[in-house]
């Protein structure tokens, strides 16, 4: 290494946009792989099969890359300026989690990630890899061992000086860097985030069972949502924000650097999106995270919403969709308008 210390690292991450950096061997969570075995024994993982397909990797981050010796952490902030539940109280409208609202995180952390595993290499040498999201690491275990946070009783990164608003994204590196001290938990007796949860996804604290968790279920799960929690994602069409929103620590939350993070969806109609064919759709998110799911998924989402909204005015519109072209899509419009035509 080319006489770069980690202080130099720290302080150019910063300069490229990132919250907070910190650094971790690869080795550092021999305790991940037992509690992904354990989730996965449990069945909680729901329809993300990938999960199990790649346990090794995944619990074992010094087996991913072999030759890397050290794991840089880095942390995005994505913090709403705005209040991201207000959207509850408006049936007739569709409420997106915060950081699906602008360009999708994806291209933007990996961008600047890339920016400095190359001066990364500049400086010190050595080979990278960067990961962001979609690579088999378990980014929050890592991060904690970085010193950037904890895991909460939500399961998401959160810290003292950073809120929960934040992407994560890694680089492996073939150099040696000092690690930092690993942070723990400063939950104390709050279950704020737990007692929040519209479906009851949590078994216990630091504990989540996906399957029934509105992020998993509006984005991750295909085919139809069990009646038992349609009723519970309320005007959610895509991910929940709910455990969140909630957390004290956001009094400390930082500010948001990247203007792609700027909402563009909104608080979109019910009644427009339902609408949406696939071109419309494909057209209508174009550049967000929304697209992924597909026009299908979406809509079924927005019908749920439709019949949770209480109004009767908007069952035309899921009669609009009675004989979609997608069976679930159909489904959902039935369901939409069973519940929104009863007494």
């Amino acid at each position: 290494m080319k006489g770069l210390t980690k202080e130099q690292l720290v302080a150019r991450a910063l300069v490229e946009g990132f919250a907070k950096a910190g650094v971790c061997r690869p080795d550092a969570v021999p305790e991940a792989a037992g509690r992904l075995r354990a989730f996965l024994a449990a069945g909680r993982q729901g329809q993300m099969g990938w999960m199990e397909e790649r346990e090794g990797w995944r619990g074992n981050p010094a087996a991913l890359w072999p030759e890397a010796r050290s794991v840089i952490m880095l942390a995005e902030a994505y913090s709403p300026d705005t209040d991201p539940m207000a959207g509850l109280s408006q049936p007739d409208c569709g409420v997106v989690s915060v950081y699906a609202q602008g360009k999708d995180y994806h291209d933007l952390v990996k961008r600047r990630l890339k920016r400095l595993g190359r001066w990364l290499i500049d400086q010190g040498g050595g080979e990278i890899k960067v990961f962001v999201d979609t690579a088999p690491v378990m980014e929050k275990p890592l991060a904690q061992a970085a010193g950037l946070g904890w895991q909460g009783k939500h399961t998401n990164l959160l810290g003292r000086d950073l809120g929960n608003w934040v992407f994560l994204g890694a680089i492996f590196t073939t150099l040696e860097l000092e690690p930092d001290a690993a942070e723990v938990s400063h939950c104390g007796s709050c279950t704020a985030c737990l007692d929040i949860c519209p479906t009851r996804a949590f078994p216990a604290p630091y504990q989540l069972d996906a399957r029934r968790c509105i992020s998993y279920l509006t984005i991750e799960h295909k085919g139809p949502v069990d009646l038992e929690l349609r009723a519970m994602m309320g005007n959610r069409i895509y991910g929940c924000d709910d455990c969140l929103a909630v957390c004290p620590w956001n009094k400390f939350a930082v500010v948001a650097s990247e203007a792609g993070y700027q909402p563009k969806v909104g608080l979109p109609e019910l009644a427009e999106l339902a609408a949406l064919d696939d071109a419309g759709f494909r057209g209508r998110f174009a550049g967000s995270p929304i697209k992924r799911i597909g026009r299908d998924r979406f809509v079924r989402n927005v019908l749920y919403a439709v019949g949770n909204s209480g109004m009767a005015a908007l069952i035309p519109v899921a009669e609009a969709r009675l004989d979609d072209a997608d069976p679930v899509v159909a489904d959902a419009a039935r369901w939409a308008i069973g519940r929104l035509s009863q007494p």
